[in-house]
């Protein structure tokens, strides 16, 4: 394979080779027919392929191919479950390579900072040990089956407000140790054939697609990756500066940025060298896709088997917040269904993931299949529904009144799990919260399933006796909700996050989402419990919680040494009985607590989990391996990880909170590293409590000033390609546009019907930079007409440039009207 890239690109002409810079079209790269070049297809499929059905040169919303849709990763990653997510890559794979696929766009390992983040229900969790570990057996499945994944969002891009603009402004210590684990070790143990840089903006506030720390110094020098970086969709900024920093594929395809490649070249800005390395690594994942197609054998797929595989993984991923004894329902009882999302249920989220699934079964449905349950349904609200409508509610309430139990199926409308804006809040829609007060208050028996792809507030679970999180569970919800509730199986899920009491009490809430230039990411590396259990705050579930119905006992914690060199690795050992009167599974967390050292540390950090299923009875030795790694820290004077010196408490836990067995390791390390920064400067860090940090005390910890914020007040800064709508809003013309997008967009949304989220997509239109909607349009929006866009923004040349848009205007008619023409 190596000798025929040589081939290729040194038979390439110097065009062909800039072309190859860029994909043909929205899903497919280039080819060289003449030189044996095929082109390749990828397509976004992180829980279900979601492949373009017959237009490869648009966007594909709504118009994929029917796929099975499994369970979102949110969910996934609460099984615990490495095999789980080993065999969803696995089918995933096998079908893409039904579909003539050679890459899907996922896993997503962004770290969870908030549960605001509109993206949460694609991202793992909010601990970066369980992220690698999810993301590491998902991407060797797919692997497996001779198609690549594409690991994303490369990095800290983990909010949709102003996502694809915004300076992510993070100190390095959480960044080596929360935000790029996840990505380090899936290049490090899966070789994952591409990796997605992301839209925001890192280091020295460059584009992560043109930085050159990011993309070469880290991902290929320190890490070793070989593979592809691919942008993310519209992401690239200064093309030139891409290429001179790693980033080898541009997509969507096009010639928006060819011409400056051409002149770069020409002026000696860009070096053959810069662009050969790019080709050849583009050249080589072409071939490699193409051998994989060739040497690994898939049988067609079968995708009934396929839709019982998303059920059997469903069940592994819903978590048993809750049980006072109500779960699991007898068979034979009689039981009101009630809510919306009983009959039409939330089982995936919004934006490029969105999946045209190829069977949905509701829980309605799935009772109606089955003889041996009493069940009746009234809807009580809808699953749009806002306020409380006591005339709907009413059949609901003299159902529940007369049954022996009542499940309300509740959740969160789509738009607020919904890639492009993030949430607002974390509760309920007040309809809901009401609606469950008023069944409460006539039916002692309350269960309540949940349907959403984050943490949201409980005020009403003292009137539930049963929780179910089932998140967005796939297409086979429905089913895998009736297998749990009615006991032919235990839940055996654990929170991948922390469910917070309120939205206060997270630890990046007084900086999220940030200010139009920057997020300060000033709780370092506390995200999630490493805050909480730090500062001792009080929580409504912890991470790694979930119930079962039976219970465990643990018994006999060994290490395999009571003292270690750093570097050694430690064998932790236990014995785990299920002492209950179910067969089920249990997810045995083992945790670290550092020493009292020189540094802030978090508390306790998850540094192993095994997932194991015992009858009743059963008695079993879980033996788990702790790597060096897991005692370190990022020692910033060091630029490398670094053990201290101390003893360390290994503890065995059912959750964060929930410690059952500890025992005690002490390592030893020859090098005595001096603290990379003086404790008292960092007050807060010490103490845990990251949501009082000064910006004096967070530019300490950063080790240079803060980033200016906002935007210059009282003047009006010229715009670029990089420019939106939103910094527009300067001029009366761009107030305009703003003001239709915010008001008459929506207005004409309730005049037309439902058609989507239409806040969502004014704020996204407005937060979307003039070079990524020129990159969306395909041709549509040339270079000129940017330019001219940008020329009327900034008042100059407008007679000139208002010519230009009504040219390009009349050209992009003819191109949609009359595309044979072209």
């Amino acid at each position: 394979m190596q000798d025929k890239t040589k081939a290729i690109l040194s038979g390439a002409t110097q065009e062909e080779k800039l072309r190859l810079l860029a994909g043909k079209d929205y899903w497919r790269t280039m080819s060289i027919e003449r030189l044996g070049l095929p082109s390749i297809m990828m397509s976004d499929g992180p829980h279900g392929l979601r492949k373009q059905d017959g237009n490869e040169n648009a966007l594909g919303l709504g118009t994929s191919v029917r796929a099975v849709c499994f369970p979102t990763a949110a969910g996934t990653a609460a099984s615990f479950n490495r095999d789980l997510l080993r065999r969803l890559g696995e089918t995933l794979g096998a079908e893409a390579r039904s579909e003539k696929l050679a890459i899907t766009l996922g896993p997503g390992v962004n770290i969870k900072r908030s549960p605001l983040c509109g993206r949460n229900f694609e991202y793992f969790s909010e601990d970066p040990y369980l992220s690698a570990e999810m993301a590491v057996a998902y991407t060797q499945g797919m692997q497996s089956k001779g198609v690549g994944v594409s690991v994303k969002h490369f990095a800290a891009n983990n909010q949709e407000k102003r996502r694809m603009t915004v300076r992510s402004v993070v100190d390095e210590r959480a960044l080596r140790e929360i935000y790029l684990p996840a990505f380090e070790e899936t290049v490090k143990r899966a070789d994952p054939w591409t990796v997605m840089c992301a839209y925001n903006r890192l280091f020295e506030g460059l584009y992560c697609a043109e930085n050159k720390r990011l993309l070469t110094d880290i991902l290929r020098k320190e890490w070793g990756y070989r593979g592809l970086v691919v942008s993310d969709w519209g992401a690239v900024s200064d093309r030139v500066k891409g290429v001179a920093a790693g980033m080898d594929l541009e997509m969507p395809g096009g010639e928006l940025n060819l011409g400056k490649l051409r002149a770069a070249f020409a002026a000696g800005e860009l070096t053959q060298e810069e662009i050969d390395l790019c080709c050849m690594r583009l050249i080589e994942l072409v071939l490699r896709a193409e051998e994989a197609a060739r040497v690994i054998v898939c049988p067609p797929c079968d995708w009934a088997q396929d839709h019982e595989a998303a059920r059997a993984f469903a069940r592994e991923s819903m978590v048993l917040l809750k049980n006072e004894g109500a779960l699991p329902l007898r068979k034979g009882q009689k039981v009101a269904f009630l809510g919306g999302f009983a009959k039409k249920p939330r089982f995936q989220g919004g934006g490029s993931s969105h999946v045209n699934p190829f069977r949905v079964v509701s829980a309605l449905e799935a009772a109606a299949l089955r003889e041996d349950l009493q069940i009746d349904y009234a809807e009580g609200f809808g699953t749009e529904d806002y306020e409380y409508d006591p005339v709907l509610a009413r059949a609901a309430v003299q159902l529940a009144k007369k049954s022996e139990a009542a499940v309300i199926f509740a959740g969160l409308p789509e738009s607020m799990d919904n890639e492009g804006a993030d949430r607002q809040h974390i509760d309920l829609p007040p309809c809901q919260v009401e609606f469950i007060h008023q069944i409460a208050q006539v039916q002692p028996n309350v269960v309540v399933v949940l349907h959403n792809g984050s943490a949201v507030r409980m005020p009403w679970i003292g009137e539930a006796r049963a929780v179910l999180e089932a998140y967005l569970a796939g297409e086979a919800i429905g089913a895998a909700q009736l297998d749990l509730l009615f006991g032919d199986y235990s839940p055996s899920a654990k929170l991948a996050e922390t469910f917070p009491l309120r939205l206060q009490d997270t630890p990046c809430y007084p900086n999220f989402p940030g200010n139009p230039l920057t997020v300060e990411y000033r709780e370092s590396i506390y995200v999630g419990y490493r805050y909480y259990d730090k500062s001792e705050k009080e929580v409504l579930f912890p991470f790694g919680h979930g119930l079962s119905y039976t219970s465990f006992h643990y018994s006999d914690l060994k290490l395999s040494a009571k003292k270690l060199q750093a570097g050694d690795a430690l064998e932790v050992s236990l014995f785990i009985e299920n002492s209950g009167a179910f067969d089920a599974a249990e997810v045995v967390q083992i945790y670290l607590a550092p020493p009292e050292g020189a540094v802030f540390r978090p508390a306790r950090e998850l540094a192993g989990f095994a997932k194991v299923f015992l009858k009743v009875g059963e008695k079993q030795r879980v033996t788990l391996n702790l790597t060096p790694r897991a005692f370190a820290y990022y020692h910033t004077g060091l630029c490398d990880w670094y053990i201290e010196n101390g003893s360390y408490r290994v503890i065995a836990a059912a959750s964060s909170r929930d410690l059952r067995l500890s025992a005690t390791v002490k390592v030893h390390n020859g090098i005595e590293a001096p603290a990379p920064y003086a404790a008292s400067a960092l007050p807060h860090y010490e103490s845990g409590e990251a949501q009082q940090v000064s910006s004096a005390e967070f530019e300490a910890l950063l080790g240079f000033p803060l980033p200016p914020a906002h935007y210059p007040e009282g003047s009006r800064h010229r715009l670029n390609w990089d420019g939106t709508l939103e910094e527009a809003q300067g001029t009366r013309l761009g107030r305009g546009i703003a003001f239709f997008l915010q008001k008459g967009l929506p207005l004409a949304g309730k005049l037309i019907g439902d058609i989507g989220s239409l806040d969502a997509i004014a704020e996204a239109a407005l937060e979307m930079p003039f070079r990524t909607m020129a990159s969306w349009s395909q041709g549509m929006l040339t270079a000129d007409m940017v330019d001219a866009l940008c020329n009327l923004f900034n008042e100059e040349h407008r007679i000139k440039a208002v010519g230009t848009l009504l040219k390009g205007g009349v050209q992009a008619v003819r191109k949609l009207c009359f595309p044979q023409l072209r």
